[in-house]
C-alpha cells in the first residue's frame, strides 16, 4: 500500500506541475472530487481494516505480556519490568501513507463541499472589471445564489435566484468552458441591449450615468474617464474612453444566437434569448465580453461575486463591492 500511495502522490505532483507550467488545463473541481473519493476509500480501509488490525495486534501483545507475568509469578518472580506503553503506541500508530490519505479525508471533503456549494475563491487576472475589481483582487463567489449545482457536472438541481441586471457574475467562458470569466450582467432574458457610440441602452431606455472624476489605473499608468452607472437598483463605476472607437469589426459574428445581434459602425444591438445573459466588463474599452463572443447560457453560471477577501498589494481593497 505504501508503494501505491507513493505512486498516487507522484501522479498528483506531475499533474499539478504540468498545470502550473501551462502544459495542460487543470480542473480543480474534478481534482478535489477525485481526491475526496480516493481519501474516502483509504478512510474506509483505515476504519474497518487497518485500525482494527492494529488494535488486535496491540491487544495480542498485552495478552502475551499478561501470560508472561503470570508464568513468572508462579516461579516466584513478582517484579517484572514490562512497560508496554511505547510498544503499544508503535503498534497503534498510523503509517505515513494512511496519515496522508485517510487522515486528510475530512479536510479535503470539507473543502470540496464548501467550494462546490457555498463559496469559492477566485483571483482577478485582468483589468476588464476595473475600477470595480483590480488585477490581484482575491474575491469570494456565492455558489448557491443562482441555484445549487452538481460539482464537476455543473448541472442545476435546486433553483434559487436568477441573475439580476448589475450583478457581478462568474461563469464558464462560452467559447471554452474550461475557463472561468467574470463580468457584470447587463441584459437578462428578453432584454434588448444596445451599446452604440459608447452609450448603453436597455429596452430602448438609456441607462443612467453620471460623470465622476478621472480614475488612475496603476497598471496602465494613465488616467481614464470614470462614470457612475445604474443597472436595476445597483450603482457601480465604469470606465469609458471617448477617444476609443465603438466599432467591433464583426460583420459575421459566429456564436450561438448570433442572429439576435446587429453590428454597425456605431456599435451593437442584441436581443437576449431565453436562458441566456448579456454581460460586459466595467472597463468598457478593455473587455472581451458578450459584444464579441455572445451570450452566457444559464448552464455556464458559477455564482455571484460579492466580496474582496484579500489583495496582497493593497489591503484597503478588502470588503464588499457593487
Amino acid at each position: 500500500m505504501s508503494a501505491l500511495t507513493a505512486a498516487l502522490y507522484g501522479a498528483l505532483l506531475v499533474y499539478l506541475g504540468g498545470w502550473f507550467l501551462g502544459y495542460w488545463m487543470g480542473n480543480f473541481a474534478l481534482l478535489l472530487f477525485l481526491l475526496s473519493v480516493v481519501t474516502f476509500v483509504y478512510w474506509l480501509a483505515e476504519r474497518f481494516h487497518f485500525l482494527p488490525a492494529r488494535q488486535a495486534a496491540a491487544a495480542a501483545l498485552a495478552a502475551q505480556q499478561a501470560a508472561r507475568r503470570e508464568q513468572l509469578q508462579q516461579l516466584g518472580i513478582a517484579k517484572v519490568d514490562d512497560d508496554l506503553g511505547e510498544a503499544r503506541a508503535r503498534l497503534l500508530m498510523q503509517p505515513w501513507w494512511l496519515d496522508w490519505t485517510a487522515g486528510l479525508f475530512p479536510v479535503i471533503v470539507g473543502v470540496f463541499v464548501l467550494r462546490s456549494f457555498l463559496f469559492e475563491p477566485f483571483k482577478i487576472p485582468s483589468g476588464s472589471m476595473v475600477p470595480t475589481l483590480l488585477v490581484g483582487d482575491l474575491i469570494l463567489v456565492n455558489k448557491f445564489d443562482y441555484g445549487v449545482r452538481l460539482p464537476v457536472l455543473n448541472k442545476k438541481v435546486i433553483a434559487n435566484n436568477d441573475p439580476q441586471r448589475g450583478d457581478v457574475m462568474v461563469f464558464r467562458y462560452p467559447p471554452d468552458p474550461r475557463l472561468d470569466y467574470i463580468k457584470r450582467v447587463v441584459g437578462v432574458p428578453g432584454d434588448e441591449v444596445a451599446y452604440l457610440n459608447q452609450k448603453l441602452t436597455l429596452n430602448g431606455q438609456p441607462v443612467p450615468v453620471k460623470a465622476l472624476g478621472d480614475f488612475y489605473d496603476e497598471d496602465s499608468l494613465r488616467y481614464a474617464p470614470q462614470f457612475s452607472e445604474k443597472l436595476g437598483e445597483k450603482d457601480h463605476r465604469i470606465l469609458v474612453d471617448p477617444r476609443r472607437s465603438s466599432f467591433f469589426g464583426m460583420d459575421s459574428p459566429r456564436f450561438p444566437f448570433a442572429e439576435n445581434c446587429r453590428y454597425s459602425a456605431e456599435g451593437v444591438t442584441c436581443k437576449v434569448p431565453a436562458g441566456h445573459y448579456f454581460v460586459m466588463g466595467d472597463n468598457r474599452d478593455n473587455s472581451q465580453d458578450s459584444r464579441y463572443w455572445g451570450f452566457v447560457p444559464d448552464q455556464n453560471l458559477v455564482g455571484r461575486a460579492f466580496f474582496v477577501w484579500m489583495n496582497f498589494g493593497n489591503l484597503g481593497r478588502i470588503g464588499g463591492f457593487q
